[in-house]
């Protein structure tokens, strides 16, 4: 079979989201309304253009959500300083990410929303964007955008790729196909051995390993709200428990209490999801703490005890004003953690729960190189908060170590990306 060649399952499956595209736009305005899509920017998900396409060379970069675009900042940045001649379009998939990508990405890179995966949709947004190179990251796997763009002749890369063992399961239903879609790939460079062996059993050919979110500099923040925020402080300490779901928030500000640190450090919260900024600022209120919102407008003061992060773009400020970073959705099973590696180029000292298996081997690395601290329940991360606040030396090495690891594994990283893409791009 010709790589990228369809199937019947993949023709099939074309003609299904083409009778589907009627109902596209009725659809989208209803996740609109609930603030599931930019409602001024519909059209860009049915493949409307939003901006002209510059002339000359054109790549695209894609990643769904924030953490897969933000994972693409520093190619994007790197691109940008060696081809200065090239275009760059960058889509994304959720307001989130457009939001974030709109405060983070460098002056002349277009962002657009990707179309929904109709070959309507698709073909509008191929006519018009005319790609040189496409660079998807993670696990996005749309067989129309992925086939369409491989039929015009577009050199396809998947990189930082994942793939769970459920995603995996089901392609294997359909071996042709996945192999077929998987074909059509120039390059695939998995994050890690689970995923390359998953790939590689579903037809890919697969590069060495990359996982992007290993590159990149510090989250940045705005001067001038750092410094007021940092006089609102007044001298106190604070820790920052980052990118949580239900069930951190009570955990840290109960181990807080138990490490019995005095004074008590400021706890800042900041959410996986800010839409849950009220009820997380209800919960610590029922703890006991003096909770505040910055979504809500409520300001840092001397009585604010926890402050609720529930912004976007603005983990670099928190970050900053931490002294120990405890990272969310690890401390129980089924979320998988977060990436260490935005703190860990602020040099603050990173504490995780066991079951971080999105970030396994980084984590390992870190944990190895005491870049890192694990906890496997709350009574252990009380013990670590506590010593970490009582010897500020060693938090001090345990950050420092931190930093030099980001910043070893970020420029390899990067450095490899680079080499195996360069053949990609247009001449």
């Amino acid at each position: 079979m010709t790589a990228g060649a369809p199937t019947l399952p993949l023709a099939l499956y074309a003609a299904a989201t083409g009778l589907a595209a009627a109902l596209a736009p009725a659809l989208l305005r209803r996740r609109a309304a609930g603030g599931k899509e930019a409602p001024a920017r519909l059209g860009e998900r049915l493949g409307h253009a939003g901006a002209p396409r510059p002339e000359g060379l054109l790549v695209w970069l894609h990643g769904v959500s924030v953490g897969e675009s933000l994972s693409l900042l520093p190619l994007v940045e790197a691109l940008r300083a060696r081809r200065p001649e090239i275009t760059l379009l960058v889509t994304s998939g959720t307001v989130t990410s457009a939001r974030v990508l709109g405060q983070r990405l460098p002056e002349g890179v277009i962002h657009q929303f990707a179309p929904v995966d109709s070959p309507g949709a698709v073909r509008r947004f191929l006519d018009h964007w005319r790609p040189h190179t496409g660079v998807f990251v993670e696990s996005e796997l749309w067989p129309n955008l992925i086939l369409g763009a491989r039929a015009r002749g577009v050199r396809l890369a998947l990189v930082s790729a994942r793939m769970t063992e459920e995603s995996a399961w089901g392609w294997r239903r359909f071996p042709a196909s996945a192999a077929a879609l998987l074909g059509a790939f120039d390059l695939i460079m998995p994050q890690a051995e689970a995923t390359e062996i998953r790939l590689r059993a579903l037809g890919a050919v697969t590069g060495p390993h990359l996982n992007l979110k290993l590159a990149g500099g510090a989250p940045p923040a705005d001067e001038a709200e750092l410094a007021r925020l940092r006089a609102a402080l007044d001298g106190r300490r604070a820790v920052a428990a980052v990118s949580t779901h239900p069930g951190d928030e009570a955990l840290v500000a109960e181990s807080l209490k138990v490490a019995a640190i005095a004074p008590v450090p400021v706890l800042i919260v900041i959410p996986r999801h800010p839409d849950r900024g009220a009820s997380v600022a209800a919960e610590l209120a029922a703890l006991g703490w003096r909770a505040a919102r910055r979504g809500a407008g409520e300001a840092l003061e001397a009585s604010t005890t926890a402050y609720v992060a529930d912004t976007l773009g603005e983990l670099g400020l928190f970050l900053r004003l931490a002294d120990v970073a405890v990272m969310g959705g690890a401390f129980g099973e089924g979320i998988g953690g977060h990436n260490p590696l935005e703190p860990a180029r602020l040099a603050l000292p990173v504490v995780t729960g066991q079951h971080a298996f999105n970030a396994q081997a980084v984590y390992a690395e870190m944990l190895a190189e005491v870049a890192a601290l694990e906890a496997r329940d709350g009574d252990e991360l009380a013990r670590h908060l506590r010593g970490l606040f009582g010897n500020p030396a060693i938090a001090r090495r345990i950050g420092e170590a931190a930093l030099a690891y980001a910043e070893r594994r970020g420029a390899a990283a990067l450095d490899a990306a680079l080499a195996l893409l360069d053949p990609l791009l247009p001449a």
